[in-house]
C-alpha cells in the first residue's frame, strides 16, 4: 500500500510530565485510522506534532515523504487539519474565511473560487456563507473548520473530533463525506465516540498514557470482547433451567439475564471467545424451548476501551 504518513518515536514532554510517549504508527493512502483515547491520552497533542503545530520532544512523522520537523512547509502543503475547537476569525463571515484561507494557500482568481464552492458544497455551509462565525453554532463553526481543512484538497487529513457538537444529521453527513473521500486520502481521526469508529474506520488504535496500547481493525478490536461470539438468548417463557442446562454446555463459560424487550432473556458467553451458536441452537431443540430471538453477538469495542484504557483492567 501507499504510505502517506509515518509517525516514528513520537514524544512530547511538558516538565516533568510525558504527554506522548514513544508513538510509532504508519497509515496507507485508503485507509480511515480511528485514533481512541479517554481524556488526557495523548491524542489531541501526537496531532498536533504530526502537522507541526506543536515540536515534539523526540521523534518525527514523515507525510507523504516529507519530514515535518525537517521539511515542515513541504509536509504542511499535504495535510489537511482541522484542530480541536475548529478556531476562526469570529469577526470573518465563512465565505470571507475561506477566501483567506485559499490566499494563503496560494490560490487566487477562479481557481480560489473553485476550490471554494466545492468546499462548501462539502460541507453544506451555503445556508450560513455571509453570517459571522461568531454567531454560528458550533456545529456550523466545526463545519467552517472541516471545509478550511478540505479547501486545498490535500493527500493527507488529521481530523480532531470532525463531529463534536453536530447533530445526528450532521454527523451522518461528515461520515458519509470522509468515506466518499478515503479512497485517495490517508485520514486520522480522533475521537471517543465508538460508535463513528464502527461507522467509517478500517482501522483503529487505542492510546492511554501518551502510549499505543492497541492497533487493529475495530473487527479485530471488537473479538477480544467478552462478548465476542456470545449469544443473546430470548424465550418466549421462562425456560425454567434454562440457564443451569447452558452452563453445562462444554463451550460456555458463563450465562447471565439480561433486561430485553423481547422476553426473558439470556447472554451466553464462550469460552476463550469461541463459537458456541451449535451447541446452543441444539440445546434448544433438544429442550423444546419457545425462543423469540437468538443471536451472536460479534463483540463491543466499548467492552476493550474500558479493559484496555482502565487502570488495572488490561
Amino acid at each position: 500500500m501507499d504510505e502517506m504518513i509515518a509517525v516514528r518515536h513520537l514524544t512530547r514532554r511538558f516538565g516533568p510530565i510525558t504527554a506522548v510517549d514513544d508513538v510509532s504508527f504508519t497509515v496507507s493512502r485508503g485507509e480511515v485510522l480511528g485514533f481512541l483515547g479517554p481524556n488526557g491520552a495523548g491524542k489531541s497533542t501526537t496531532m498536533k506534532m504530526i502537522t507541526g503545530f506543536l515540536a515534539p520532544s523526540s521523534g518525527t512523522a514523515v507525510i507523504c515523504g516529507a519530514d515535518i520537523v525537517d521539511a515542515p512547509i513541504a509536509a504542511k502543503r499535504r495535510i489537511g487539519y482541522l484542530p480541536e475547537g475548529a478556531p476562526a476569525y469570529p469577526d470573518m463571515t465563512p465565505a470571507g474565511f475561506l477566501d483567506f484561507v485559499a490566499r494563503i494557500r496560494g490560490f487566487a482568481g477562479a481557481e480560489a473560487r473553485r476550490r471554494i464552492e466545492i468546499a462548501v458544497e462539502r460541507t453544506q455551509l451555503a445556508s450560513v456563507l455571509h453570517q459571522p462565525i461568531e454567531t454560528l453554532s458550533k456545529g456550523f463553526k466545526r463545519r467552517v473548520g472541516l471545509a478550511q481543512a478540505l479547501l486545498h484538497e490535500p493527500d493527507v487529513l488529521i481530523l480532531d473530533e470532525p463531529t463534536d457538537g453536530l447533530d445526528p444529521n450532521q454527523k451522518h453527513e461528515v461520515r458519509r463525506l470522509i468515506t466518499a473521500l478515503a479512497a485517495e486520502k490517508a485520514i486520522v481521526i480522533s475521537t471517543h465516540l465508538l460508535e463513528e469508529v464502527d461507522a467509517i474506520c478500517t482501522r483503529a488504535i487505542v492510546i492511554a498514557v501518551g502510549r499505543v496500547l492497541a492497533d487493529g481493525t475495530p473487527a479485530a478490536l471488537a473479538a477480544r470482547s467478552r462478548h465476542h461470539n456470545a449469544v443473546r438468548l430470548a424465550l418466549a417463557r421462562d425456560g425454567g433451567d434454562a440457564a443451569t442446562a447452558l452452563m453445562r454446555l462444554p463451550g460456555v463459560v458463563a450465562v447471565e439475564p439480561i433486561e430485553d424487550v423481547e422476553g426473558s432473556a439470556l447472554m451466553i458467553f464462550p469460552r476463550a471467545g469461541s463459537s458456541i451458536i451449535a451447541e446452543v441452537t441444539d440445546l434448544v431443540r433438544t429442550a423444546g424451548w419457545s425462543v423469540t430471538a437468538l443471536r451472536v453477538e460479534r463483540g463491543r469495542l466499548d467492552d476493550v476501551f474500558r479493559a484496555i484504557t482502565l487502570p488495572g483492567k488490561a
